[in-house]
């Protein structure tokens, strides 16, 4: 009776142990972003480096004609608002009253960490990780795109938010295509990116991770064609990938207008992605955006089975990257009303998420994160060059904080509509 009593106990406890254990693991290696449906998420350059930090890139993307950074030449029209970060860089600029100016280096993970940090308290899904093509050629290029991506998994992982790997062909030739597969295999391999249990916020979409190939169909002579692309598609949807294709197109890809090669190559590659992603930067204004464009495109994408997200915008100016004062504040923000105008429309049309273009694009004037309100940036100059920023009676916020407000809406909240919400 004693040894029937002891195997029960043993029995009882063995269950029990199991069954524990299974409450302990139940949910771990589950990605947490299965679907890019009813997410607000942003494209993230990560591209800027400092004289004196680790990348030894100097002023990479900070500077401008010549390679040089110093007052009345410099490739950024935006200043960050810089007093958040852990490091930080004395630049060749001064503030009017003589002191210097400070700039942060995307290659301290600080400087990353931050930046998600920011997106969880305003509310933003995630980010799209910016991947040049033309750069990771280089080991100079690689190894700082690596540093970068390195810090954003690691960040995304702490503070929950979606992330991905977007391919930017910008600069690509041909031959320079099959670049991108072999480079993410070794992302796979190097960062176990696609591994749950080691990134679980990857972004996953019809049940595979998602990555996106941007820049084709393009009408502006790009030195690869549409036919390498499709290549690229079929080789990265076969078996050795695996992976759901994200295609950023021209903005007037639906019609094969405008800004896109009038070939239909184009509509049967786009047939094979799983989503589509119009580039609306600099294609519009508040005046002469219309809405009717996005209601196409969702038409389209619904006969054709393929997902659909709409690209929105805070703004655009580049004066200082062309040396052309005329040209700031290009197309202007509005305080939030044409950002506002976009997500409104998208929305109304029965978009189904958001890609906001961009989170750190301080160089063409789209960033939303925290930059410095005009009236305190730094002098740049005596030949009428500036640097502009976030409107003076705006919170240098003000922008994470509206992108935040677009993802509440995206993920149902109600109370939102036409009008831009009030803080």
């Amino acid at each position: 009776m004693k040894n029937v009593l002891y195997y029960i106990v043993i029995a009882i406890a063995s269950l029990f142990i199991r069954q524990s254990l299974f409450a302990q693991t139940e949910g771990r290696g589950k990605p947490i972003y299965s679907a890019y449906t009813g997410l607000v998420m942003a494209g993230y350059q990560g591209w800027f480096a400092a004289e004196g930090d680790d990348s030894h890139r100097g002023w990479y993307h900070y500077r401008g004609r010549g390679g040089a950074f110093e007052p009345g030449v410099s490739s950024v029209d935006f200043w960050p608002d810089m007093r958040e970060y852990k490091k930080k860089y004395k630049s060749p600029f001064k503030f009017a009253d003589g002191s210097d100016a400070y700039l942060y280096s995307a290659y301290d993970e600080e400087s990353v960490d931050l930046h998600f940090k920011w997106m969880k308290e305003y509310g933003i899904d995630g980010v799209h990780m910016q991947r040049f093509v033309a750069e990771i050629k280089s080991a100079s290029g690689k190894r700082h795109f690596n540093k970068v991506l390195q810090s954003a998994l690691k960040a995304a992982k702490k503070y929950g938010r979606a992330i991905s790997v977007m391919y930017d062909l910008s600069g690509c030739r041909s031959e320079d295509i099959a670049l991108v597969d072999a480079d993410w295999k070794e992302l796979v391999k190097t960062f176990k990116l696609t591994d749950p249990e080691v990134n679980p916020t990857y972004l996953l979409h019809r049940g595979k991770p998602l990555m996106t190939i941007w820049g084709v169909g393009f009408n502006d002579r790009r030195r690869y064609t549409i036919a390498d692309v499709d290549q690229l598609v079929d080789r990265l949807k076969s078996p050795d990938h695996g992976v759901s294709v994200m295609l950023g197109v021209p903005y007037y890809w639906s019609s094969l207008g405008r800004d896109t090669e009038p070939s239909e190559a184009l509509h049967t590659l786009v047939r094979k992605a799983d989503i589509v992603m119009p580039w609306a930067v600099g294609r519009y204004n508040s005046e002469t955006f219309d809405p009717s464009v996005v209601a196409r495109d969702i038409a389209w994408c619904t006969t054709n089975n393929v997902d659909y997200v709409p690209l929105v915008f805070a703004g655009f100016s580049w004066g200082n990257m062309h040396n052309n004062p005329k040209i700031y504040h290009q197309i202007p923000r509005l305080k939030g009303d044409f950002f506002w105008q976009q997500v409104a429309a998208a929305k109304q049309a029965g978009a189904k998420a958001l890609y906001i273009a961009m989170f750190d694009e301080i160089d063409e004037g789209t960033a939303i994160f925290k930059t410095a309100n005009e009236k305190d940036t730094p002098l740049n100059g005596e030949k009428g060059l500036r640097f502009v920023g976030i409107e003076d009676d705006l919170p240098t916020d003000h922008y994470l904080w509206l992108a935040g407000q677009a993802a509440a809406w995206f993920h149902g909240k109600p109370g939102y509509g036409a009008e831009r919400p009030e803080r």
